[in-house]
């Protein structure tokens, strides 16, 4: 068994200067603490000293391919952005387009210290495979356009990567079923996604109540808004990961809240395509699952979840008129534990015995973090995500002093532009 310490590392919760040490044996953390076990022999040894140790941050909703599109549209509505810039282009995209996009996406938020994500977008075994090669940890879907002509191929694609990737590599890779939204997916073709998923044994992904238009639709078609509809189709008993929930009702929360519905929340998405802000104070208190997503860098234009976190933490002092409703403490949880409970990753996301390695050293060294008065409020108003200097996911070290160390990032950078200039027929 593989055996890694990182010694001489400070830990959030710990005074100034306090230095600890976190061993590690294979995939999982073992020991936190000032002294190491006797009987704990290193294969490695990490020196951490003047870094600050935290768990790796969660990206709970995206469509990584979509770096290739970022920048290309911008200050649009949502549905002109989909159906007028974004749906065509992604129609002339081929699998090649997708794995280095992907690629793109994934060497960005390792460096930026988020070390598991979820996808929803198309070609999706080429996603998979660029997890598997980076080293990321995941949850992946087969986006499902249930209006468009080839949407029962689409579904069969979504079992395939569920036969061929569920448990990947002890878990690192989980595959969830991806149906895009109420607007794009009629009941028909949801009940037949819900049964896949359900025989399957898979949990579902989805864009649920983004825009009011979505939940003026569905309210005028089927009587009741999106969240009342995909439970009455029996979605919710599945396992369901909400993406945005900008437009609620209170029994919407009641409904979500009692069928364990978890939510990616993403805040400068919403803010950019003028979606709304979500009620994620009434979320938090009716004990909703809430974590912190980027989505597609189409839409943000980053992956940078420390960026996220920071919206989150302010965004929502502002939208309620009180300083304490998401403390820095609160955003970083949900950035982080909170964030790995949405995507069913139970076991990630705290430094703690027990827990999976998804480590980021964060280098210190930097202006704003001095003095240090408080290093969680310091790492969510002030610091950097190119503070990230070294990254393990499931106990094997992938970034180190700020370089991916599993893969040639030039050749990603020079593969990804080539794609994007195919695309735009440059």
């Amino acid at each position: 068994m593989a055996k890694l310490l990182i010694k001489n590392i400070e830990l959030l919760h710990t005074p100034n200067g306090e230095m600890q040490n976190i061993a590690v044996e294979d995939n999982k953390i073992v020991y936190v603490g000032k002294d190491v076990p006797a009987d704990f022999a290193a294969d490695e040894i990490v020196d951490g000293k003047g870094k600050l140790a935290t768990a790796g941050m969660v990206n709970t909703h995206g469509h990584v391919s979509m770096t290739l599109l970022r920048s290309y549209a911008d200050d649009m509505a949502l549905m002109d952005w989909l159906q007028n810039k974004i749906w065509p282009i992604e129609d002339k995209m081929d699998a090649n387009d997708i794995y280095w996009g992907a690629m793109l996406g994934i060497v960005e938020m390792l460096k930026g210290g988020t070390t598991c994500f979820a996808d929803m977008y198309a070609f999706m075994e080429d996603v998979a495979r660029a997890c598997a090669e980076t080293g990321i940890r995941a949850n992946l879907s087969r986006g499902l356009i249930g209006v468009a002509p080839d949407k029962d191929v689409k579904l069969a694609e979504n079992t395939v990567l569920a036969k061929n990737w569920q448990g990947y590599d002890n878990g690192r890779i989980r595959i969830t079923y991806g149906p895009h939204a109420p607007y794009t997916c009629p009941v028909d073709y949801l009940e037949k996604v819900i049964a896949e998923a359900a025989a399957n044994k898979a949990e579902i992904q989805m864009h649920l109540c983004e825009t009011k238009f979505e939940v003026d639709t569905v309210v005028k078609e089927h009587g009741m808004t999106p969240i009342q509809l995909m439970d009455k189709l029996g979605m919710f008993e599945l396992g369901t990961i909400a993406a945005h929930c900008v437009h609620l009702t209170d029994e919407d929360m009641d409904i979500m809240a009692a069928k364990h519905v978890r939510v990616a929340h993403n805040p400068q998405s919403n803010l950019k395509l003028a979606s709304g802000i979500a009620p994620v104070a009434a979320m938090l208190n009716k004990g909703i699952c809430v974590g912190l997503g980027t989505d597609g860098a189409s839409s943000n234009n980053n992956l940078d979840m420390l960026e996220e976190c920071r919206a989150a933490a302010m965004l929502h002092k502002a939208t309620t008129f009180d300083p304490l409703v998401v403390p820095a403490k609160k955003a970083w949880e949900m950035a982080t534990v909170d964030g790995a409970k949405t995507l069913g990753f139970a076991d990630t996301g705290l430094l703690e015995a027990g827990q999976q390695a998804d480590i980021v050293l964060w280098d210190m060294h930097k202006p704003y973090w001095y003095p240090r008065h408080n290093k969680l409020s310091q790492l969510v108003y002030a610091a950097s995500s190119t503070d990230a200097d070294t990254v393990f996911v499931a106990g094997k070290k992938v970034v180190e002093a700020g370089k991916l160390l599993t893969f040639d990032e030039e050749k990603i950078y020079a593969e990804a532009e080539a794609c994007t200039r195919k695309l735009l027929n440059k």
